[in-house]
């Protein structure tokens, strides 16, 4: 009976671990998800926010059931240890790359974190494979979110990085975008006014990159108290 119940406390302990994780990451990324994270331009790839919540919840939980899977084949095993030490490692990994993103506002950082934490999944795989198969194949689909993640953290990364254009005086700091049209602020600045009034021809700018802001584009990015702009990046000036 002792033995039963030691057994379910450390499967609850274990199944709990990855998600007492999961929201330490929640905490760090709580703020910068309502504020600073919606004012990026982002992939048409990217997901709708109200998605990572249940994916990750799930994806924690398959984690908790293969390392306990992993653990049920006997903590004496030198194997499990090792592997078991890779599995908490690409844990703190994972809360580190939340905090460099969302915590610190560093996407670049951010991107090399994620390669190694995509490495850290893989060893974890490999190692967990070689005590368990069915552990190993419930962390697949984890390496696999990851994998889509690191492409979104790419594509967020390269999008709003500057132009070379945009660097120097005039550039506003609570725009991704970099510097404001001819006669629009923050203020007054809505989606409705670029695509009615800003740009239409090469002749209304005065800047080349006022006319790399079109109706046409697709990237949308919202900014905080409801107003919008949208942005190029990078987009080909027509002549």
């Amino acid at each position: 009976m002792l033995e039963h119940s030691k057994k379910l406390f450390t499967f609850i302990f274990i199944l709990i671990l990855p998600q007492l994780f999961g929201i330490m990451g929640a905490v760090v990324t709580a703020f910068s998800v309502t504020t600073w994270y919606p004012t990026l331009i982002k992939s048409p790839l990217n997901p709708p926010g109200w998605v990572f919540a249940p994916v990750w919840t799930i994806l924690f939980l398959f984690m908790g059931i293969a390392a306990y899977y992993v653990w049920d084949k006997g903590w004496k095993n030198k194997n499990v240890k090792i592997a078991l030490a890779i599995f908490v490692g690409q844990l703190v990994l994972n809360l580190l790359w939340s905090i460099l993103f969302f915590g610190f506002h560093r996407p670049d950082l951010a991107l090399i974190e994620i390669c190694v934490l995509w490495l850290a999944i893989l060893a974890t795989i490999i190692s967990f494979n070689k005590i368990s198969k069915l552990a190993a194949i419930l962390l697949i689909p984890y390496l696999l979110w990851v994998s889509f993640a690191a492409y979104l953290n790419f594509s967020i990364w390269q999008i709003n990085t500057k132009p070379p254009l945009l660097r120097g005086a005039g550039q506003s700091q609570d725009w991704p975008g970099g510097s404001l049209p001819r006669d629009y602020t923050l203020d007054d600045y809505k989606i409705e006014k670029v695509l009615d009034q800003s740009c239409q021809t090469k002749d209304d700018c005065q800047l080349p990159f006022e006319y790399a802001i079109r109706s046409n584009c697709p990237y949308v990015a919202p900014c905080l108290n409801n107003k919008c702009t949208v942005v190029c990046p990078n987009h080909k000036i027509q002549n």
